[in-house]
C-alpha cells in the first residue's frame, strides 16, 4: 500500500522534477502582489454595475463586522469594498492593465513548468485571464449571497460558528472550482484532458477554499507581526500577506502537476486499450 501511495505522489510531482517550485511560487506571488488589489476592484467596480452599489454594500457589511480586526482585515476589506464601488470607467480601465499581470504570471510559471521558451508567454496569460475578469461579478456576487447568513451565524458562536464556516467553505469552493479548471485548462499551456483538469482543479479548489479560511484564523491571533522588523507593523503585515500569497500559489503549481501528470496517464491508457481491441476483433466470415 505505502509503496503503491509513493508511486502515485512521484507519478504527480513528476513535472516538478529538476524545477525549482519555490522560485516559481516566489514569482508568481510577484505578479499577484501588482495584481490582487487591481483584480479586486475591478470585481467589485462590476458587481457594483450588476446590482448596484447599495446592494453590494449591504451584502458585505456584516462580514466586515464579523471579520477579525487583530492585523486590521475588516478595515482593509471596508476600504476595498469602498474603493471599488467608487472607481470611474477611466480608474477601471487604468486598473485593467495591472490586474492583468496575474494571468501572465501564472502563465510564465506553468510554461516554465511544461513548456519553456514559448513565445509570446505573457501575452497570452494577459488575453486568457480576461474571460476570468469579464466572469467576477457572477462569482464575487455568488460569495456576496452567501455572506450575510454565514456572517450572522459567526456572530452567534458556538456550534453555529462551525457551521457558518462550513457554509462559508462550500461556497467559497463552488465559486473556486470554475476558475482553477479555467487556469489549468486554458490559461495553463497545453490543454490537458478534460476529466483529470475537473478533477484535480476540484480538489485543489477545496485546498485554497480551506487555505483562504486558514487565513481568516491567522488574522484572528493576536500577533506583533512588526516585532520581527523593529516594530513596523505595517511591514510586518504586507509580508505575512506576501507569504501567504506564496504558498497559495505553491498550491496552484502542485494541483497544475498533478493535472499534467494525470493527462499523459489517461492518454497512455486509451492508446493501450486500442490496440487490444483492435487484436480482439475478428470480421465474420
Amino acid at each position: 500500500m505505502l509503496i503503491r501511495v509513493r508511486h502515485v505522489v512521484d507519478e504527480v510531482l513528476r513535472p516538478l522534477r529538476g524545477r525549482d517550485l519555490a522560485l516559481h511560487a516566489a514569482a508568481v506571488t510577484f505578479y499577484s502582489g501588482i495584481a490582487v488589489v487591481p483584480v479586486a476592484l475591478l470585481a467589485i467596480w462590476l458587481s457594483g454595475l450588476a446590482v448596484g452599489p447599495d446592494r453590494v454594500r449591504r451584502l458585505t457589511g456584516r462580514a466586515v463586522i464579523a471579520l477579525p480586526d487583530e492585523i486590521g482585515a475588516s478595515r482593509a476589506l471596508a476600504a476595498l469594498i469602498d474603493a471599488g464601488l467608487q472607481l470611474t470607467p477611466l480608474l477601471a480601465l487604468a486598473s485593467l492593465l495591472p490586474a492583468t499581470l496575474y494571468g501572465e504570471g501564472l502563465r510564465r510559471a506553468f510554461a516554465a513548468l511544461t513548456r519553456p521558451g514559448e513565445s509570446l508567454v505573457g501575452w497570452r496569460g494577459r488575453l486568457l485571464w480576461l474571460p476570468l475578469l469579464a466572469a467576477s461579478p457572477a462569482l464575487l456576487l455568488t460569495l456576496f449571497l452567501a455572506l450575510p447568513t454565514t456572517s450572522r451565524l459567526w456572530t452567534r458562536g458556538g456550534w453555529w460558528a462551525v457551521l457558518a464556516v462550513a457554509l462559508s467553505f462550500l461556497v467559497t469552493w463552488l465559486v473556486l472550482t470554475p476558475v482553477v479548471i479555467w487556469v489549468f485548462r486554458y490559461v495553463a499551456p497545453g490543454h490537458p484532458p478534460w476529466l483529470p483538469t475537473v478533477l484535480i482543479g476540484s480538489f485543489t479548489a477545496a485546498n485554497l477554499s480551506g487555505f483562504l479560511h486558514g487565513f481568516v484564523l491567522f488574522c484572528s491571533l493576536p500577533l506583533d507581526l512588526g516585532a520581527p522588523f523593529g516594530g513596523f507593523d505595517a511591514i510586518g503585515g504586507t509580508v505575512a500577506v506576501g507569504l501567504w500569497l506564496y504558498l497559495f500559489h505553491t498550491i496552484v503549481l502542485v494541483g497544475f502537476a498533478a493535472t499534467r501528470a494525470a493527462g499523459p496517464l489517461s492518454t497512455d491508457k486509451k492508446s493501450r486499450a486500442a490496440p487490444e481491441t483492435d487484436a480482439g476483433y475478428r470480421p465474420s466470415a
